[in-house]
């Protein structure tokens, strides 16, 4: 685990936490004055030291058949690079639902999202899952968070990603960041990304992908629901999005990288969008559009080295001492 995860308190949960207790919370947290109260957040105070932790988390065979067909992943016995993001969702909500932290998760806009598989996990794999949050950076439209997640196979680190969401509003006086000397970002080449396939997305796609993830966000499941926060229609999970895109690169994947991705305009149900793939100095840079060639989603897949497997050195034998004979003679 990271060294900001190490300096905060693990809290052990026994098993992954169910949503919907966690949901009540978090529409409590946007009622008048309910930073006042001790079992929601909303305080607007600094982010909780804390991190959640999940031991021994089993794959469910159905549920993982049920991700597979809404984000149109091929059934195999490794799970897909994105899958652990949905396993981890409950954990996610438990600590954004947190009394400590500042504000609960309604009304966050998700930027990026960048996950690292550091090896295939196995379907047969139980994994132990720590979920924590950084930042209250400030931003133009407010201030951004990030949650980290790591999944781990006994003490190896075999996935972990991280999601950087925008809290909308005024930055306070202590959040205005200091002005620090950068290098200039080595720029990089981004080639032409031709359309490879066209995708109609069904009206219920949002309500389909929130009863696999848990993410039933009033915003992805019907126009009526989502009108309230800005929406004309309900929008697709950016989660899923994303899913649907590497489902596209399936099999074109190293076992060992890093996917990352910028949620750039929201895809609105039902819609028909285009995906594309092109590859620039070993890097797949792909793109998710609509049908006039705007961006929703970009992302790049980039190989990583595999982690070292510590191995116990066995110490070399002495060569045996020789037996030292003496013979008798005969007086």
């Amino acid at each position: 685990m990271s060294a900001v995860a190490t300096a905060k308190k693990t809290r052990r949960l026994d098993a992954a936490p169910g949503v919907l207790g966690n949901y009540l919370k978090a529409f409590g947290s946007t009622l008048p004055a309910a930073g006042k109260l001790p079992f929601l957040p909303g305080g607007g105070g600094p982010l909780p030291s804390i991190v959640l932790e999940v031991p021994g988390l089993q794959t469910d065979a159905e549920h993982l058949a049920r991700y597979a067909r809404v984000c149109g992943f091929t059934l195999r016995d490794t799970l897909p690079l994105t899958y652990l993001n949905v396993r981890a969702f409950g954990v996610h909500i438990a600590l954004m639902t947190d009394p400590d932290m500042p504000f609960g998760p309604v009304g966050l806009v998700h930027l990026t999202n960048a996950i690292t598989q550091h090896r295939p996990v196995s379907v047969r794999e139980a994994v132990d899952l720590k979920v924590w949050a950084t930042g209250l950076d400030p931003h133009p439209k407010g201030r951004t968070l990030t949650l980290h997640t790591e999944a781990r196979v006994g003490k190896e680190l075999v996935w972990s990603a991280r999601s950087t969401m925008l809290r909308r509003g005024g930055a306070t006086e202590g959040d205005k960041p200091k002005a620090v000397a950068k290098p200039a970002a080595k720029p990089v080449a981004v080639p032409e990304i031709p359309v490879q396939s066209t995708w109609r997305i069904p009206e219920d796609t949002g309500r389909r992908y929130a009863a696999v993830s848990g993410d039933r966000n009033p915003i992805h499941l019907t126009s009526l629901t989502a009108k309230p926060f800005g929406f004309p229609r309900a929008i697709a999970h950016g989660l899923w999005t994303k899913a649907r895109a590497v489902a596209a690169l399936e099999g074109r994947l190293p076992d060992a990288c890093t996917v990352d991705v910028a949620f750039r305009k929201p895809v609105l149900l039902p819609t028909t969008v285009t995906f594309g793939s092109a590859v620039a100095d070993d890097v797949t840079h792909f793109a998710v559009r609509d049908r006039k060639g705007s961006d929703h989603l970009t992302g790049t897949v980039t190989a990583v080295a595999a982690p070292k497997k510590t191995t116990r050195k066995t110490p070399a034998r002495k060569p045996a001492a020789k037996k030292t004979t003496t013979r008798r003679t005969a007086s």
